[in-house]
């Protein structure tokens, strides 16, 4: 009966409205204030009943072709002249694509981009710079200064859509850049610049017209305070590449990576210097991730990371000091904090160093930013050797994954990990069981089951006793 009135009810007052979130599509029956999906605050809008229409067929573009048929050439990348960041587009720009490009403001998108266009423009493509945050003026002063100044390089400050499409129109770029996605308004389109509808509608505009005229399209997106692309979910379905191009503002390294890329490998990384005069690429960057000194110095260890199909020789470093507060300090810079506040856990109960009442500080050098599990024996003996004023030799890397009971975990890409290595003239490894037979020439790889043995085995070889039976 209770059921039959509320039909009534419903009846009468017509269809229950839905809401939908603004960022990822999701629905609901009633207004809330966070999207239980993807919980985004303040994103659900009511969007009525959705009534169901026929479609009728409809004219075709091109008529569907045999698969083996179909002209592969309209997908060859055109490289951008800059190796580290064709190497994460996977060969360069394809004609028609559409990149999106996020960061930090002031890392250096602008400078990446201006240099990618004017190389672009060198070989008589043109290149065209849509400029919402800056003058045409102060794009003028930033080439001037890195030298990018090409008779086939265009920049305009525009801030309408419909004005980035009449620019479109009479250049006719091969190459557009969008500075930046946020700053577009659609003139058909309710809301101000940057909110969600406003960026989906620019997009879509921006990403169909690169379709048709076959464009190689990069729009520069913001990030939010977390470090995610701003703006609708959405956007990052609708575009072909995804990169973040991160670094420190106080260093000079930088790195694209690639989120998503639908031309190749959505796990490459690129490393860039960027200097007064310019953004350069950096082929071999490992050296900035270690520090020079000639005698090895107590809570330092060096480790090699993977960062898509590239290793890198970085360094780890640990201070641990005697702590007045009641709760000791843990800081962590480079480094992942909660790994890093599991490896002092380990360290301190299977390696049986007291650390509850010492302050415990980690760091990277370079500003290189390490993740990976692979990392946790290098950051186990960084913090042992800190603790015991115990210097770890020089001229020895550790590699391994370390689990909650102290075993030393495989890790993947050994052998390219530690010809990397040796050809920075480490001659000492310690791996997991199982890796030996990977060694590099010249290099003495020692295997460890256990964070304990490694902790071992580092101490006698620091003070120069025989290591055991390595391969």
């Amino acid at each position: 009966m209770r059921a039959a009135s509320l039909d009534r009810m419903a009846t009468k007052t017509g269809p229950r409205p839905a809401y939908r979130c603004g960022e990822c599509g999701q629905t609901a029956a009633k207004w809330v204030g966070r999207c239980p999906e993807c919980q985004a605050w303040s994103s659900m809008s009511e969007v009525g009943a959705v009534q169901a229409k026929a479609v009728r067929p409809g004219a075709v573009t091109s008529p569907a072709r045999p698969i083996g048929e179909v002209d592969v050439r309209s997908a060859d990348a055109r490289r951008t002249g800059m190796d580290e960041l064709d190497r994460v587009l996977g060969g360069g720009l394809v004609p028609g694509s559409v990149v999106l490009l996020a960061g930090e403001p002031g890392v250096g998108k602008s400078t990446l981009l201006l240099e990618v266009a004017h190389r672009s423009a060198s070989e008589s493509h043109r290149s065209l710079i849509v400029s919402g945050e800056e003058s045409a003026g102060q794009v003028r002063l930033r080439a001037g200064r890195t030298g990018a100044l090409s008779p086939h390089l265009y920049v305009a400050s525009e801030t309408d859509l419909a004005a980035v499409l009449a620019h479109v129109d009479d250049v006719a770029p091969s190459l557009l850049v969008i500075d930046s996605i946020q700053t577009l308004a659609h003139p058909d389109v309710d809301g101000g610049a940057g909110g969600v509808t406003q960026v989906r509608a620019c997009a879509a505009a921006l990403i169909k017209i690169a379709k048709e005229r076959g464009i190689a399209t990069v729009l520069v997106g913001h990030v939010t305070k977390d470090g995610t692309i701003a703006g609708p979910r959405l956007l990052e379905h609708l575009v072909d590449v995804v990169l973040h191009f991160e670094g420190d503002r106080h260093a000079s390294l930088r790195m694209v990576r690639a989120v998503k890329n639908r031309f190749g490998a959505a796990d490459e990384v690129g490393c860039f210097e960027l200097t007064d005069g310019g953004i350069v690429g950096l082929p071999d960057p490992s050296g900035l991730f270690l520090s020079r000194r000639t005698e090895p110095v107590s809570g330092t260890a060096v480790t090699v990371t993977v960062e898509g199909r590239r290793p890198l020789v970085a360094e780890v470093q640990a201070l641990v000091a005697q702590s007045s507060l009641p709760a000791p300090r843990r800081a962590c810079s480079g480094l992942d904090s909660a790994r890093v506040a599991m490896m002092l856990a380990v360290v301190e109960r299977r390696g049986r160093i007291n650390l509850s009442a010492r302050d415990v500080y980690t760091a990277t050098v370079g500003g290189v930013r390490l993740t990976e599990p692979a990392t946790d024996l290098a950051v186990a003996l960084a913090v042992a050797s800190a603790a015991g004023d115990d210097p770890l030799p020089g001229g020895m890397v550790a590699l391994g994954e370390v689990g909650l009971a102290g075993e030393v975990r495989r890790v993947n890409g050994v052998a390219r990990r530690l010809a990397e290595a040796a050809r920075l003239g480490f001659t000492i490894a310690l791996v997991p069981e199982g890796c030996g037979d990977e060694a590099p020439a010249g290099m003495k790889v020692v295997e460890v089951a256990d964070l304990a043995s490694a902790l071992h085995i580092a101490t006698r070889s620091a003070r120069v006793v025989s290591l055991p039976s390595a391969t």
